[in-house]
């Protein structure tokens, strides 16, 4: 297998180049005896843990991480990919490591720069962005970002780069990323039917909410589609049924009386949880230093 590794640098504009890590090599080889395996490194290999940034994200999150610490003169540093070696990369003085790491193994990697001193703006899953008690500051947004690999994960961020500041939600970041998204996505339409059109999709809302609903053969007839939607192209999807008042009618109170048992739902099985009279003490004891 070959010796060598590489990582990212990139600038404010979004340009970027491979640089390359020159490692002893512990036995002689042929280019013939190693080709393949060169070939290999630049191969994208997609894991669960291999999540494939795109560029317009990466270049909001750059252009924002230059308003709050400006990065004239700044080596942006992008070292992780499938089959990066963050810890072999030579780091310079006036770096920054802005990038989006193997989620699993964030802790050890912010670890690793705080006890050097590098700065960096890490990408972090959402859910889990206070899992870690690590002395960086947490900028969470909750964007919703699609990955190249097809994940598509809330993402928040977590950098040493912030000074005292330990929780920073940022709704300006989230706005930007998410109209990102929405860009990057079509936006299909959404259909409404009036209540004489029964669908598939009626009658399992109901079912999932756990409300019954039964029609009879005569208050029902087939339909393809709407009159409506036959000169545009459309149809219904998976078809349904056109269906009589009363069957209109019961099935716009099953729908009621599903919307109502999923409000209901909502307010189950919650659990508060109270401050001990020890944390109530340490919560008076913070922030009196500035």
């Amino acid at each position: 297998m070959d010796n060598n590794n590489f990582y990212k640098t990139t600038d404010l504009f979004g340009n970027e180049q491979i640089n390359f890590i020159k490692k002893k090599s512990t036995k002689c080889k042929t280019l013939f005896d190693n080709y393949e395996g060169f070939v290999d490194k630049f191969k994208q290999k997609k894991t669960t843990d291999d999540c494939f940034t795109p560029k317009e994200v990466m270049d909001t999150v750059i252009d924002y991480v230059n308003e709050k610490y400006p990065l004239a003169g700044k080596q942006i540093i992008r070292p992780f990919f499938p089959g990066g070696d963050f810890e072999s990369v030579d780091y310079p003085d006036n770096c920054v490591v802005i990038d989006n790491p193997p989620f699993s193994i964030l802790s050890k990697i912010c670890r690793f720069y705080i006890e050097r001193n590098i700065k960096f703006f890490l990408f972090c899953p959402h859910l889990t962005a206070f899992s870690s008690d690590i002395d960086v500051t947490h900028i969470i947004t909750g964007a919703a970002i699609t990955y190249e690999n097809g994940a598509v994960v809330k993402t928040s961020f977590v950098s040493n780069m912030f000074g005292d500041v330990k929780i920073l939600g940022d709704a300006e970041l989230h706005d930007k990323l998410k109209r990102i998204q929405k860009r990057d996505n079509k936006t299909l339409p959404k259909y409404q039917y009036p209540d004489n059109i029964i669908t598939v999709s009626k009658v399992a809302y109901c079912v999932e909410k756990g409300v019954n609903v039964t029609f009879f053969k005569d208050d029902l007839k087939y339909c393809r589609a709407m009159d409506a939607q036959k000169m545009h192209g459309v149809t219904l999807f998976g078809s349904g049924f056109l269906a009589s008042n009363k069957a209109a009618a019961e099935m716009v109170a099953a729908a009621e009386k599903a919307a109502a048992k999923k409000a209901a739902a909502a307010t189950e099985n919650v659990i508060t949880w109270e401050l001990s009279q020890r944390e109530k003490e340490i919560i008076k004891s913070l922030g009196k230093s500035h």
